[in-house]
């Protein structure tokens, strides 16, 4: 309990940072990180603030990216404690945030304190991505960030993202690649008229029906070693007045790829297009790119991570690339190592969300021994 990751992860829970909020999380973790030599750089982009920070202006370059905005809360009256109000619970801190992922944040700060207190004169540089936008739209955060990044030439080598990837215990998974994700909005045109007289309408449900039995029932690809097959999911439906004796003139679909690197993006998108149009409908279609598949393979930093967390828990951890999308996505494509290690996922985005305390300093202390497989003077 007297470690000092818990006081500052719930100095960071109780501040209501719901998405694109920040309320100061930043400025908190920025405070911190001066005072062991780190430069900071805030980058506000609409209303998104994001915290570039840097300690050294030598490569190799390890970065911490993480995000300290939150999901909104839901119904406050279902959470046992108020959910910005951190309290440990049974050997569990509550709180919005506690788990997805201020916990994670903390647990940056403190390993990186112990680390340079250890390795003042550490190898390479040591930095901090963080976002206030990676709950909500996306658009104004660790993307904005990266391009800055890159158009004046800094790169980051290995990046360890804070999300909580592990499953039943700390450690047991780490995410080293994810896969992409590709939204198609779908509009089908019909007639409307009268359900009673369907010669003079046309209905864009029957149209669509067969084409979507199709689009189910596609394989796309067979996934490889590392990722499983690409995935196509309807995720909504409109259309109709409502009245049950009215043809709809259109009807509106969203559906989703998860998709693998056996295919690409406009793999997909040429694919859909040929069996819409196989199908003689009259359709307009918007794609939206939410992120390409991205995977790190053996190198340094899988192989610094898996070390450290046999180190500290006493078992192997196993690299997978299931789930959903996270702002790895944007820096994997600059050439950084890759890395999501965070803590269990049960209650992230839940109601009463919390996390192990004995977790928390477990993920301090497998941050640090990351840094030290790294960076350290010895390394």
């Amino acid at each position: 309990m007297n470690h000092p990751v818990i006081p500052l992860a719930q100095d960071l829970i109780s501040r209501p940072s719901v998405t694109p909020a920040d309320e100061g999380c930043q400025a908190l973790m920025a405070k911190r990180l001066e005072k062991l030599g780190f430069t900071i750089e805030s980058m506000i982009f609409e209303d998104t603030t994001n915290m570039w920070a840097r300690r050294g202006t030598e490569g190799p370059v390890f970065c911490f990216a993480g995000h300290t905005d939150v999901v909104p809360t839901g119904d406050i009256a279902q959470w046992h404690t108020p959910p910005f109000d951190p309290v440990i619970i049974d050997g569990y801190l509550h709180g919005r945030g506690a788990a997805d992922m201020k916990g994670s944040l903390a647990a940056m700060i403190t390993a990186t304190e112990s680390f340079i207190s250890d390795n003042p004169n550490h190898k390479g540089s040591i930095a901090f991505l963080i976002t206030s936008d990676e709950e909500g739209p996306f658009i104004n955060g660790t993307t904005r960030v990266i391009d800055t990044l890159e158009a004046r030439n800094e790169k980051i080598t290995w990046a360890l993202v804070g999300e909580p990837s592990s499953t039943n215990k700390l450690g047991d998974i780490v995410k080293n690649g994810r896969r992409g994700s590709l939204t198609g909005n779908l509009v089908v045109k019909g007639i409307q008229g009268h359900v009673a007289y369907p010669h003079l309408a046309d209905n864009p449900i029957h149209r669509v029906s067969p084409a979507l039995a199709e689009l189910s029932q596609m394989t796309w690809d067979n996934g490889n070693e590392f990722f499983p097959p690409t995935s196509f999911q309807i995720a909504n439906i409109n259309g109709g007045t409502g009245a049950s004796n009215v043809i709809p003139g259109d009807v509106k679909l969203m559906f989703n790829f998860r998709y693998s690197t056996e295919v690409t993006a406009d793999e997909l998108v040429k694919r859909v297009l040929n069996i819409l149009d196989a199908h003689g409908l009259d359709y307009g279609i918007n794609w939206v790119y939410n992120g390409l598949p991205f995977l790190t393979d053996k190198g340094p930093l899988l192989d610094a991570t898996k070390q450290a967390i046999v180190k500290v828990t006493g078992y192997e951890t196993e690299p997978q690339t299931t789930g959903g999308t996270s702002d790895g996505r944007f820096i994997a494509p600059t050439g950084a190592e890759v890395i999501e290690l965070g803590p269990v996922n049960a209650t992230i985005h839940k109601i009463n969300e919390c996390v192990k305390v004995d977790d928390l300093i477990k993920l301090s202390d497998c941050y640090q021994q990351i840094l030290t497989n790294l960076l350290s003077e010895e390394a």
